[in-house]
């Protein structure tokens, strides 16, 4: 879509797509490709002004250890390899690798030589600095035409450069936060070395989408999903203006909204020039989900459920050619990409059946960051209360319900989420907490009312901030509101008697519980 493009080479790390994050960051298109999934020819093809190898779990050394054919460093476009990509450049060009001493994890002093052209474009870049290591192998000798350009106590190779080929290698994570000038490494690799200029912008994105969404879509019908989330709802505004009254929208209530959510996205689309149509379909979502706990299960039985609603509205429309989509970038990273493990299915990723009945599913959004879609919602006019919704996944409350559903745990949580969501506002937090929620678990415990013993279920309240949702920090929601929403919630929502507040990040947990 951009004519500056920078590939990123995917060898199984299971948060690699953070470093397509920081590329973007720094207003340069990437797309994240499995390294054994584009041949030589086809990077050719792609032309992209640089390529990034990023980390990966196995060693160089390994009986199925991922590699790349020796021709990529031939070809003058300018390469950085990070962690494991870093000692797959030096094996790959005639350096050793080895097993540490001493294994390198977490923050890491280091060391940096600044005479090479990428850390010299680094402004204000320092002679020593902190990193954040992860490995327990390590570049033991440099390959002909490289030096170390930077080491840490126990890692004589911590970083290394051939300035003449453009080939670049750190054994640190920039991407991630802890790096110090990690972002700004990146930044120099793209714009000093690769020569990027910064061209990716919403309105950019924009111009291209629509024109890409009207060729493809020529005269046929589009029929969108529209959950009424800030994805749903910009990939709404995006087809309106791409195809116009080509376009029907339909929401989908299975049931399983938060608390008067089905009118409240009713009311907002009422006055939209498209068409709108709501269908309730609680029960038929409750049969299928009757008995099943795990969180797998739900999200495939969800996912198909609302592919075979649409099929049927659309069939009362008449013949419709498309299914859109408001899948973004970490619903297909978190489903699997190449070698990666699958973290969860999504429901409009992992948990589409084999057959839909339809042309072809269009997802214009795909390589979005959440972030990003939010950017793209302002840029094309989208209300506010839209583009800042509060994130909610596809399969709803359903993923916040530990175990089995039922009407009675459904409308516990839906009372309990409310009182949440109503003082965090109250607060004035809404725009600080990225995401925040209630979660009904499955763990019941004894509690005490007036002089009763009670034994009811446990609810968990969380909230995160992040700027990418691929990784997430718990936020710091001041103890007098938490003390509030807790006694709010225990007096108000009968059969809760504990409220607990998750103070893990992402990762190691997800964002969502299940």
């Amino acid at each position: 879509m951009q004519q500056e493009f920078v590939l990123i080479l995917d060898f199984g790390g299971q948060y690699n797509q953070l470093i397509a994050r920081r590329v973007r960051e720094c207003n340069v298109y990437c797309e994240v490709k499995p390294y054994n999934k584009v041949t030589i020819e086809e990077i050719e093809k792609l032309s992209p002004k640089g390529i990034i190898f990023t980390g990966g779990p196995q060693s160089v050394y390994g009986e199925d250890a991922p590699s790349v054919d020796k021709k990529i460093f031939e070809m003058g476009i300018p390469v950085l390899g990070i962690c494991y990509g870093s000692q797959l450049m030096a094996y790959s060009l005639g350096g050793e690798v080895a097993t540490c001493k001493v294994s390198e994890y977490g923050k890491t002093e280091t060391n940096y030589d600044l005479s090479n052209k990428l850390l010299n474009g680094v402004e204000n870049m320092p002679e020593k600095a902190i990193t954040w290591m992860s490995h327990t192998d390590y570049i033991s000798k440099l390959p002909n035409g490289f030096k170390a350009i930077a080491t840490t106590e126990n890692c004589p190779v911590a970083a290394m450069a051939n300035d003449e080929k453009k080939l670049y290698a750190v054994q640190f994570h920039p991407e991630v936060n802890h790096t110090e000038y990690g972002v700004n490494i990146i930044e120099s690799f793209l714009k000093n070395i690769c020569g990027c200029k910064g061209d990716w912008t919403m309105q950019n994105y924009a111009q291209i989408a629509i024109k890409e969404i009207r060729e493809k879509v020529g005269d046929g019908k589009v029929l969108l999903a529209l959950s009424g989330g800030v994805d749903s709802s910009v990939l709404a505004a995006l087809l309106s203006k791409a195809v116009g009254n080509q376009l029907t929208c339909i929401f989908v209530d299975h049931g399983f909204m938060r608390k008067n959510e089905g009118d409240e996205v009713e009311e907002a689309f009422k006055d939209w020039d498209i068409n709108f149509v709501r269908v309730d379909a609680k029960d038929r979502f409750m049969d299928k989900l009757r008995g099943v706990s795990d969180p797998e299960t739900k999200r495939k039985t969800i996912g198909e459920e609302f592919i075979r609603v649409f099929e049927e509205e659309a069939k009362k429309i008449g013949k419709v050619d498309f299914l859109a989509q408001g899948t973004i970038y970490p619903d297909v990273i978190e489903s699997g990409s190449g070698d990666a493990a699958v973290i969860k299915s999504h429901h409009n990723v992992g948990g589409l059946p084999d057959y839909v009945d339809f042309k072809e599913i269009i997802e214009p959004l795909r390589m979005l960051f959440k972030d990003e879609t939010r950017k793209l919602g302002q840029e094309l006019g989208l209300s506010p209360t839209l583009v800042w919704r509060q994130p909610f996944p596809g399969p709803g409350l359903a993923i916040r319900i530990i175990g089995e559903i039922t009407d009675e745990k459904l409308e516990i949580l839906q009372d309990a989420d409310w009182i949440f969501r109503e003082e965090i506002a109250k607060a004035g937090l809404d725009r600080d907490i990225h995401q925040y929620f209630a979660v009904l678990t499955s763990m019941r415990s004894v509690g005490v009312m007036g002089d009763f013993r009670t034994y009811d279920y446990t609810l968990a309240l969380r909230g995160v901030t992040t700027t990418d949702f691929m990784t997430a920090d718990f936020a710091r929601i001041p103890y007098e509101v938490l003390e509030t929403c807790s006694a709010r919630i225990v007096n108000e929502v009968k059969n809760i008697n504990r409220v607990v507040y998750d103070i893990t990040t992402k990762p190691p947990a997800t964002i969502e519980w299940e």
